[in-house]
């Protein structure tokens, strides 16, 4: 087991207990009963603020300052294309059948006449990207988001998603790579990539959010369970 492998793990584990451990600590300052660790979301919010403006924010701007825009869009492309083969896994599992087919056509067709998916030909074939995930697996199944949790590099989550990271983790492609120098290169570039994509965004809940983590906080909630009722959730569910 390699170095990054074993930190990762631990890195797990590490939140696991803290998610299962910490619930009461922050119960004097919480007032939103699906953040009930908000005094250590917070924390961890802010460090990995810290490690996105020292690390990414500048590898980011330099990654789109020297990379070429018809080139970045086929990186995007080329990671959007592994996503597929684990949205179509998900798909699978969710029993939505037609989706599934879906997802294995946009691979089938992007990984041959978009060349590794460099280009997005399936779209134009209105093949339309699902983006599923274990998460959303999980809330399909019936199980509840469970407290929010920022985790340590990924960002914002919950109980249930932490758990869909770990099994997304073994549904990537990518983690399949024998060698290490190219598989954690890969794994760099979809990272920067995607930091790149996001400046403009984080740009703006910058200059407009009075409390930037409550608003992610909400948007990311909101969204999870819109995408777990596929646009559709019913109103309780934002109560």
């Amino acid at each position: 087991m390699n170095n990054a492998t074993w930190l990762y793990k631990v890195g797990l584990a590490l939140l696991l207990g803290m998610t299962l451990g910490l619930g009461g600590c922050a119960s004097g300052v919480d007032r939103d009963p699906r953040d009930p660790l908000e005094s250590y979301n917070r924390a961890m919010y802010s460090f990995n603020e810290s490690v996105d403006n020292a690390v990414l924010k500048p590898l980011a701007r330099g990654y789109n300052y020297i990379t070429p825009a018809p080139v970045n869009k086929g990186v995007t492309n080329f990671f959007n294309n592994l996503a597929d083969v684990r949205s179509a896994i998900n798909n699978l599992l969710q029993f939505k059948i037609g989706r599934a087919f879906s997802d294995v056509g946009r691979v089938a067709v992007n990984s041959t006449i978009g060349i590794l998916g460099l280009i997005d030909v399936a779209s134009n074939m209105d093949l339309p990207r699902y983006n599923e995930d274990f998460g959303q697996t999980l809330g399909v199944w019936g199980l509840d988001s469970g407290p929010y949790v920022v985790l340590p590099f990924f960002g914002p989550s919950s109980a249930r998603d932490g758990v869909g990271v770990v099994v997304d983790w073994f549904t990537d492609p990518v983690t399949y790579v024998e060698d290490d120098a190219v598989r954690w290169s890969l794994r760099g570039l979809n990272v920067v990539d995607k930091r790149a994509d996001l400046l403009n965004a984080s740009r703006v809940l910058d200059e407009a959010a009075l409390d930037p983590y409550a608003f992610v906080r909400d948007a990311y909630l909101q969204r999870r369970q819109d995408q777990v009722y596929d646009g559709n959730p019913p109103p309780e569910v934002y109560e």
